[in-house]
């Protein structure tokens, strides 16, 4: 008999948070890689200033894509060294609830990155928010958990490869792009002037991808624990 779903997914979380406390290690690497990708980005578009504010969203959303390749690959690492994904074979749980505990636990990770870097972005790229922080969040909560959702469940299907490093993002990327354009719309439209009220639509569209890609993702994955 299976143990409470609701208390497997929120187990999972914990424990992934757990450990994140204990080294802070992996949220230390993406803050500063994507502080990096930012100025690498700032420096390739050079001195002109609309340039960069035209373009400032899709840099940001490139580096929280970046960083979330390094994220998602070592979310696994502690299942991959100890085997523990096999034992889930056999656990009285929900491998449906081990997969949305961790894809809640990278997506919290991303949100909180995102949070940080958007006010490096603001000054780097010479922009100013044209709507309201509480949309914006929001928007970067969707976009990181667009991001969460297959890239938790392909790092699952790359764990076992020798090249996983590389398998993921390529597996990952295709995937990710009509989220990611949608995240990058949404995001320009609340720096910059919203004068046709798209930004609706793009969050309806952004929406509708994380729905799928979490269903998805959740019926799925236990046939990749199973079949590992």
């Amino acid at each position: 008999m299976k143990t409470g779903f609701l208390s497997n997914v929120w187990a999972t979380l914990l424990k992934d948070f757990h450990i994140e406390w204990k080294t802070k290690a992996r949220l230390n690497a993406l803050v500063f890689f994507s502080i990096a990708t930012l100025l690498l980005f700032s420096f390739a578009v050079g001195p002109s200033v609309d340039a960069k504010a035209a373009h400032a969203a899709a840099y940001m959303w490139l580096g929280i894509l970046f960083a979330s390749v390094l994220s998602l690959g070592e979310s696994f690492r502690i299942e991959g060294e100890n085997h523990a994904l096999e034992g889930l074979r056999l656990a009285p749980s929900s491998l449906h609830a081990f997969f949305l505990g961790k894809a809640i636990a990278n997506t919290l990770l991303l949100w909180f990155l995102s949070l940080v870097i958007v006010p490096l972005t603001l000054a780097l790229y010479n922009v100013e928010l044209q709507g309201n922080w509480l949309s914006l969040v929001l928007v970067l909560l969707a976009g990181c958990a667009a991001i969460a959702a297959p890239g938790t469940f392909y790092a699952a299907i790359a764990l076992g490869a020798r090249s996983k490093d590389v398998l993921l993002p390529l597996l990952m990327f295709p995937v990710l792009v009509p989220a990611l354009v949608a995240s990058v719309k949404a995001t320009t439209l609340l720096l910059e002037t919203d004068p046709m009220a798209q930004l609706s639509s793009w969050v309806g569209l952004l929406l509708a991808f994380c729905l799928v890609y979490w269903v998805l993702g959740s019926l799925l994955f236990p046939y990749v624990v199973e079949g590992d």
